[in-house]
């Protein structure tokens, strides 16, 4: 009886102490406080305000403002101290082709990012190769019969300079090729919302976009070289329109900026809401 006595008290004061830990973590995860502004990429809006809405109910402490002007703004902004984190289509702590590295900030990356060529719904082409896009944004090719389509104008639309998805789409789907500014159907776009409402309202638009925006409706995704735009081909190696997407930062992220990131990060998040959005976790990639 006194050992049982004995093994009842010791177990006893053993689940008190495994609660009292729990709390101490519990009370810790609760005391986790500041505000977080995210400024950049419109491409990565979405993962951003997800996470953010999730992060914010995890620690009901810490504020996230979240918004959207184009990549460049985000390490911009970082610069100048008006933003936590940068969100960028491209790192921007290294030269890219049109844009210098941003000195003294950290990229921390946080998903890949599939883009896709759209097209407005009553476009009746499905495939687009390298040169066809090439000719397309360089003026060269007018005409959607030019390219197997009906007899009409092709209207252009692009991002604005500055744009992470100008950038990756110009490299990769382009082959490095210019995008040239004409005087008629053409039109440029401030934001990825932007640039989906622009090609579904205007008939034998073409434009381009992250996957995450492709939703149907008045607008849709053509082939890349007789490659559907999805995350399957591209993580298999088929579909090349692709970048990975990052936090920027001034120097390694501390306090709740870090928490943040490194919730985006983690497995719980990549594995969930971030494919469920139609980005790709950054494990799924060899580099």
């Amino acid at each position: 009886m006194k050992m049982f006595k004995k093994f009842t008290v010791t177990a006893l004061t053993a689940v008190i102490a495994v609660t009292a830990s729990f709390a101490g973590a519990a009370a810790a995860a609760d005391s986790l406080k500041g505000k977080i502004t995210v400024n950049g990429s419109t491409a990565l809006l979405p993962l951003t305000l997800q996470a953010a809405k999730e992060f914010q109910k995890l620690h009901p402490k810490v504020k996230i403002a979240a918004s959207g002007k184009g990549s460049v703004t985000g390490p911009q902004a970082v610069k100048k101290g008006i933003a936590d984190i940068g969100a960028c289509d491209w790192d921007a702590s290294i030269d890219v082709p049109g844009f210098k590295a941003f000195d003294g900030q950290v990229a921390n990356k946080v998903a890949v990012i599939p883009f896709a060529t759209i097209v407005n719904k009553n476009v009746g082409v499905d495939n687009l190769t390298t040169e066809q896009l090439k000719g397309i944004y360089a003026g060269k090719i007018t005409n959607w019969k030019e390219v197997g389509g009906s007899d009409a104008n092709i209207v252009v639309i692009t991002r604005a300079f500055g744009s992470g998805t100008r950038v990756n789409y110009q490299a990769k789907a382009l082959g490095g090729g210019d995008i040239v500014k004409k005087e008629k159907n053409y039109k440029e776009t401030g934001s990825s919302g932007d640039m989906k409402t622009a090609v579904g309202t205007t008939p034998n638009a073409i434009g381009y976009i992250d996957l995450v925006y492709v939703t149907g409706g008045d607008i849709k995704a053509v082939k890349f070289n007789g490659v559907e735009a999805n995350t399957d081909n591209v993580i298999n190696g088929s579909y090349k329109i692709w970048a990975y997407g990052y936090y920027m930062t001034k120097g390694q992220p501390t306090g709740a900026t870090k928490e943040f990131i490194e919730y985006v990060q983690s497995k719980k998040f990549q594995q969930g809401s971030l494919k469920k959005l139609k980005f790709i976790p950054i494990s799924a990639m060899q580099s």
